[in-house]
């Protein structure tokens, strides 16, 4: 029986860094045997994927003690504080405090396991310096947390609260000491990163930041942005596109192709703004590639406006597509329009979205054969290109950033070789 903490972790890349930072502060406080569930809410298959794990947890090691957080613990505290497998329940905001794990507590009765409080009223992002990720090759820095917007199917900002920055210092000395632990790639990481600044002296952009970063840790070598909202990239960011150590790669929160349905959905973009913003980013970092969040089905799309979304992915040219089926969530404004898309439209049209994305994904890994490329080994056999390509390999150490020469495309992956010495 496993006598330190485990997490189980479902969602974005800022749950990944979290579920770390708590694996940390329990083990520090010796909760012991306790199972820390780290939740998602973004759509309603996500929380019943977490019900379900957390109930086959339960069966395989019923002496372990389950604690559940994350987004969709804070949204639908009850729901989980309901489940008899679980024994506690922690607030998106406790679930980062050293305390909460000093003062874990259970065998409690029903009405005492949920410990979640007003997240709205959250002003400070707290600064958990991570040395290093157990296992990983690449670090994730988070920067931001929060969101100030109100997209009409998103349930985010009542999961994470306001929107919150790390002041630019903290940040830079973070990476400064993953670099010296000897991590090659640092990705920046959030909920709504672009909106980073607002709430700091100065209001200093998301771009501001990232240049300060490039100045001021000149060692290191790959530097990743995860998903930005594209209209709000100001000249500093699209300065720091020119930056060989920043990856070629961009994950755009699309979620539309259709302008009424952006419209719809309250988003501030629209469809010309997305092209314009990956023809400017392409003349700046020509290897750059992008990926984008589409919603399939959100209320009231029609065939004509899906068309729009299936046509923007090769307009974009986006080769890293993640399609989510539009979900009703409970106390969105989405889920009270009249006008609801059948779920067998939704699923076709997300399949053909699917379809779309993999075929642009194939064509641009076909582009690669024969070429040179710098790959950071991710774990033993496999490794990921500047542009987030998945490759192949043998004969490479973890955490390596080596030169490939990729030889062939096998089941969506580059097949590579070494070249030269690693480094």
């Amino acid at each position: 029986m496993s006598q330190v903490p485990q997490t189980l972790t479902f969602g974005c890349r800022l749950n990944a860094y979290e579920s770390e930072v708590m694996r940390k502060l329990a083990k520090k406080a010796e909760v012991g045997d306790v199972l820390i569930v780290n939740s998602c809410a973004v759509t309603s298959e996500a929380v019943r994927q977490a019900r379900q794990a957390i109930r086959k947890a339960k069966r395989a090691h019923p002496e372990r003690k389950i604690v559940v957080t994350g987004c969709a613990a804070q949204t639908e505290a009850e729901t989980f504080g309901g489940m008899e497998e679980v024994d506690l329940v922690i607030g998106n905001h406790e679930k980062l405090q050293a305390e909460t794990y000093e003062k874990l507590t259970f065998d409690l009765p029903p009405e005492q396991k949920v410990h979640v409080n007003d997240i709205m009223s959250v002003r400070e992002t707290a600064n958990h310096l991570i040395e290093g990720l157990d296992g990983r090759a690449r670090a994730f820095v988070q920067v931001q947390n929060g969101c100030d917007h109100r997209c009409t199917f998103c349930i985010i900002p009542f999961g994470r609260g306001p929107s919150r920055s790390v002041p630019m210092g903290l940040v830079v000395e973070q990476i400064k000491k993953l670099v010296g632990n000897g991590y090659k790639e640092v990705v920046l990481t959030g909920v709504d990163i672009t909106s980073y600044g607002a709430d700091l002296p100065g209001a200093p952009s998301f771009g501001v930041l990232v240049l300060k970063i490039l100045r001021h840790v000149p060692d290191l070598e790959r530097l990743r942005i995860s998903s930005i909202d594209s209209i709000e990239a100001d000249a500093a960011l699209f300065e720091a596109f020119a930056a060989p150590c920043l990856m070629p790669h961009m994950h755009l929160s699309l979620q539309s192709g259709s302008n009424m349905i952006l419209k719809r959905m309250k988003r501030r973009h629209l469809r010309e703004d997305t092209l314009s913003f990956v023809a400017k980013a392409r003349a700046i970092r020509p290897d750059m590639v992008f990926g984008a969040d589409i919603i399939a089905g959100f209320p009231t799309e029609t065939e004509e406006m899906f068309a729009s979304s299936l046509s923007i992915i090769d307009e974009a040219d986006l080769i890293y597509t993640h399609i989510f089926p539009y979900s009703r969530r409970k106390g969105t404004p989405a889920a009270r329009i009249p006008n609801q898309v059948p779920k067998r439209f939704i699923k076709e049209r997300a399949a053909l979205l699917r379809k779309a994305g993999a075929r642009r994904l194939k064509k641009h890994m076909a582009s690669r054969l024969n070429k040179s490329e710098r790959v950071l080994i991710e774990h033993e056999g496999m490794g990921r290109t500047e542009q987030f390509l998945p490759v192949r390999l043998t004969g490479a150490k973890t955490g390596q950033v080596i030169s490939v020469q990729i030889g062939g495309v096998e089941s969506e992956m580059l097949v590579g070789a070494m070249q030269g010495t690693a480094v």
